[in-house]
């Protein structure tokens, strides 16, 4: 019998479990063994597997109509938006398949918007070592990671990064050629390391000074991960020009977003830019019933708090392990453990015990549980951690 993974492009290296079945924050394979699911489809689930509300939704819009593309009115995407345009800075929401797209919007639109002003210039982005901003060849341009950027031609112009944290190249990079300084509040791929909030204040202050525009990519830190809606949301006067949105704003099902201002937005008229599937039937019968859940202060409330769980627990295993365990980072359910050496062996032995976990950066086992987690679930998954960490050999 043939290999049936030998026609798949061979980009991803997964392990050998085959999921075929997800409740709340557990998987099964096809043998029926339960896992503890701490990395939700890299934050995509943030509701949890096969969430009752989100499976009415799909399944009553799935009797009606799947699809329709952009040159029909899609209610639902109408209603969307304005829910999101009612609770944040936006004016404006053009809706993607993913995240990689919503970043694409968002480059087009704020070049677009300096061109309509007369700055044709300003056609520079400002971005981050540690981003990761999506596949396309205009994201990993942004990004700007040499692994990512490696066989695809020479770099795209007009992104410059600089070292995360590094405030003078900052005051330096952004010029009167900048069209946009871009960052995710927290990073994820990138090590999982939050933005200070001071930081983002002085961003979107140094923007304003400098005349270029702020785009908060939020793809994975966004949709309440963090404990608020949005991750900027915890620093004061931060509010962006545009910000990218996906993986949870969906809840598993394919679906993006790009948020601007109405004066930013403007320029972008019929022929600008378009999808044709995004902001379908089906994925804004989701949306809508993401939106609601997740967007909701007391469903908040309860990230926060358990978050505060979560927290205490990685405490508990850098002050256990401190020959192994750096520190504890990241923010609200998007966290982890810097450990002193690369976290494959950790994250494997954790699978070996039945809890799915996260890698990012160089040495960050990663954390981005559904954000209906209990007490209960973060003891099991710290115990397993623990474990895993105790029976870890390092190498020298």
């Amino acid at each position: 019998m043939s290999d049936p993974r030998a026609h798949i492009m061979p980009v991803y290296a997964p392990p050998s479990e085959v999921f075929v079945r997800g409740e709340g924050v557990r998987l099964y394979t096809e043998e029926g063994a339960e896992y503890l699911d701490f990395i939700a489809g890299i934050a995509v689930n943030a509701l949890g597997h096969s969430h009752p509300k989100l499976v009415e939704a799909l399944t009553e819009q799935g009797k009606k109509l799947w699809h329709l593309s952009n040159m029909f009115r899609v209610p639902a995407g109408e209603q969307l938006a304005d829910k999101i345009c009612a609770r944040t800075f936006a004016d404006r929401v053009f809706f993607t398949n993913s995240g990689t797209e919503a970043v694409e919007c968002a480059l087009k639109a704020a070049r677009k918007y300096h061109w309509s002003k007369g700055d044709e210039e300003r056609i520079e982005f400002v971005t981050f070592t540690g981003a990761f901003h999506g596949r396309s060849l205009g994201a990993i341009n942004a990004g700007g990671n040499p692994k990512y950027l490696e066989g695809f031609g020479p770099p795209i112009e007009g992104f410059t990064q600089i070292e995360w944290g590094d405030h003078d190249a900052l005051d330096t990079a952004v010029t009167d050629k900048t069209a946009a300084v871009f960052v995710e509040p927290v990073q994820g791929e990138g090590g999982v390391r939050a933005m200070p909030e001071e930081c983002l204040t002085g961003l979107r202050k140094l923007c304003d000074e400098r005349g270029a525009l702020l785009i908060y990519d939020e793809i994975q830190c966004g949709m309440g991960r963090t404990g608020q809606l949005f991750a900027f949301e915890w620093a004061e006067n931060a509010q962006p020009d545009i910000m990218c949105l996906a993986k949870g704003i969906g809840g598993g099902f394919p679906l993006g977003a790009c948020l601007m201002t109405e004066e930013v937005g403007l320029p972008m008229q019929p022929g600008s830019h378009g999808s044709t599937y995004g902001g379908n039937p089906l994925a804004m019968a989701v949306g809508n019933a993401v939106w609601d859940i997740i967007s909701d202060e007391a469903f908040l409330a309860e990230v926060r708090r358990v978050s505060g769980t979560v927290a205490q627990g990685l405490k508990s295993l850098a002050d256990s392990h401190p020959d192994k365990v750096e520190s504890v980072t990241g923010k609200g359910l998007l966290t982890g453990l810097k450990l002193k050496a690369a976290p494959k062996p950790v994250q494997n032995a954790c699978r070996e015990k039945n809890l799915l976990v996260g890698v990012a950066g160089a040495n960050v086992l990663r954390l981005a549980p559904p954000l209906i987690i209990s007490d209960e679930d973060v003891r099991e998954a710290v115990g397993v951690i623990d474990q895993a960490l105790s029976e870890w050999e390092m190498e020298s």
